[in-house]
């Protein structure tokens, strides 16, 4: 017996309108069909309908967690300042952390994310081989103090995940507590009926060996990848490589200082001596963890600061400002170059590399200089991907230009290692019976932002469009208006959720059959069941909400269809 809810019942306000301040589709449509309201700047209610929706996708994930034997907890959302500052994150996460205070001035953080918590209950746990591995997971709501919450539901300061964590005493356990998490979210992902990329990631603060994204193509996504038309690469951009490739046999002549007066930029740099922005050489100065240091990337090239600080995470990296070159005379602003830079760290991309000649700037104010070779007028400290990648980009696996596409991510898989195990001092007894130091994964979905990915993609002009998987009933049957109408559909109603399928009926009086109608193109169960002008023959109508496609069915015809 499935329940069969009726819409006069049912607290659901539609709206004709999108809300006034809604960018992308998902924001649009979930508040429009009465799923979500907003609380305060990202901050969410979940409707009855929105929350069918939401726990749909839970149920989901929970089953195929089950499947890999993880072992679902709860922990508290409200914890102890401790634990992280033991991980350094107390600070590492700085204003995204939501701190509290108790009655007596201790301090507290509603969580981001559990790793250091998960370690302590396996620390409490676990005291032998004999009781690994182990895989532990919660579906919990988590709290960032996002500066600019956006997106409805895309990107809030509290959200549903699940987090999931592998514990193994051997690196080859970790690999395969990684591999079945991997297949797990494959599963899962065509369950909800996703289309989804795996791309490979950077671990950034996270650390560890291994990272891969599960990324859902969306024109509303935040995250940038590329993927190769010719291979099987894909990758977000701060993880796209490109191979440090010396340049032999190649002659330069002598460093050549050039007068270039009021050239501070690339671009009057390179108009002034009628040269491509290619030719120059660009050195970003910034500072990392206070220190300065130079970036050096191609001039046509821009520095993807973002990528940059995942290289150097998990130290802060930010943009000198004016004061930074008060009292260094070896930094002339607008024309600075790696050749002399002796107390700077250069760091530069692999395209800079050694045999290259580039024009650069000469370290003295409006002059620059030509013929700087890399490997002969300067040395790289550090070889870093840090420019922005483009379209065309070769790729690192067989050459071909790279395609860039805008995707949601609704999946993490990290190989964490050893990072919180030794922070916490996780070991267990061997079988030799010495300790042994256990190594992690981490695993993240976002549950909430997965249903805004499902939006986003299954969306049409006239509402949403549910996968049946998630979808907050099987099939939304419409009275059309009149009593027989409303008789039929409320008589077919409930035989249909006798015979096990979830149901929705429109039984709303006084509301004209085209908002109906509408509304339950808005809504977007995956069948629309009307019962409409051939009702006194006991003949309704079955629409396909996806594909538009409609027949008439006989009751019996229709809850044999609907029960397939």
């Amino acid at each position: 017996m499935a329940q069969v809810q009726r819409m006069s019942r049912l607290m659901v306000k539609t709206l004709r309108d999108d809300p006034a301040d809604a960018e992308t589709l998902s924001h649009k449509l979930l508040v429009r069909a009465g799923y979500v309201r907003r609380t305060s700047a990202g901050i969410w209610t979940w409707l009855p309908l929105g929350k069918k929706v939401l726990e749909n996708v839970a149920r989901v994930v929970r089953e195929e967690m089950d499947a890999i034997g993880g072992q679902e907890v709860l922990l508290p959302a409200l914890l102890p300042r401790e634990p992280y500052d033991a991980s350094g994150r107390w600070d590492e996460y700085g204003d995204l952390l939501f701190r509290v205070k108790d009655r007596k001035g201790a301090d507290y953080l509603l969580g981001p994310t559990h790793e250091e918590i998960f370690t302590q209950i396996v620390k409490d746990q676990c005291s032998s081989y004999k009781d690994l591995p182990v895989i532990l997971y919660q579906i919990q709501t988590k709290y960032r103090d996002e500066a600019r919450p956006r997106s409805g539901v895309l990107r809030g300061r509290e959200f549903q995940m699940k987090d999931s964590y592998s514990f193994d005493t051997t690196d080859e356990g970790l690999v395969e507590s990684y591999g079945l998490h991997r297949e797990a979210y494959q599963k899962i992902f065509a369950r909800l009926g996703l289309d989804y990329r795996i791309v490979s990631a950077v671990s950034g603060a996270m650390g560890g060996s291994a990272s891969e994204e599960f990324l859902a193509p969306a024109a509303a996504g935040e995250d940038t990848f590329v993927d190769c038309p010719a291979c099987d690469y894909a990758a977000n951009t701060e993880a796209v490589t490109f191979a440090l490739t010396p340049v032999e046999g190649v002659e330069h002549g002598p460093v050549e200082e050039l007068d270039t007066p009021d050239t501070p930029t690339i671009e009057t740099l390179a108009e002034h001596l009628g040269v491509s922005a290619s030719a120059t050489l660009k050195n970003l100065l910034v500072k990392v963890d206070g220190e300065i240091v130079a970036v050096g990337v191609p001039g046509d090239r821009e520095v993807d600061l973002g990528k940059l600080g995942e290289h150097l995470a998990p130290a802060v990296v930010e943009l000198v400002t004016a004061e930074d070159f008060v009292g260094r005379a070896d930094l002339v602003r607008g024309y600075v170059g790696p050749q002399g830079l002796d107390k700077v760290r250069y760091i530069a991309d692999p395209r800079v590399a050694p045999g290259t000649a580039w024009i650069t700037g000469a370290n003295k104010a409006d002059k620059h200089a030509r013929n700087v070779v890399c490997g002969r007028d300067f040395e790289v400290d550090d070889y870093l991907d840090v420019v922005v990648v483009e379209e065309g980009d070769p790729c690192p696996a067989c050459g071909t230009g790279l395609k860039m596409g805008r995707a949601i991510e609704i999946g993490h898989i990290f190989q964490l290692g050893r990072k919180y195990a030794d922070t916490f001092q996780l070991d267990v007894l061997g079988q030799n019976g010495k300790p042994v130091r256990v190594t992690m994964g981490s695993y993240g979905i976002g549950v909430s932002r997965a249903v805004a990915a499902l939006a986003e993609q299954s969306a049409d002009s006239q509402g949403l469009c549910w996968p049946r998987e998630v979808a907050p009933a099987d099939v939304h049957v419409v009275a059309a208006g009149k009593a027989l109408q409303t008789e039929l559909a409320l008589d077919v109603s409930e035989k249909l959720g006798a015979a096990g399928v979830r149901v929705l009926v429109d039984d709303r009086a006084g509301v004209s059959p085209g908002v109906k109608f509408t509304d339950s193109e808005l809504i977007g169960v995956p069948q629309i069941l009307v019962a409409g002008r051939r009702s006194a023959e006991g003949v309704l109508e079955l629409k396909d909400r996806r594909t538009g496609e409609r027949e008439e069915l006989t009751v019996a015809e229709a809850i044999a269809r609907l029960t397939v």
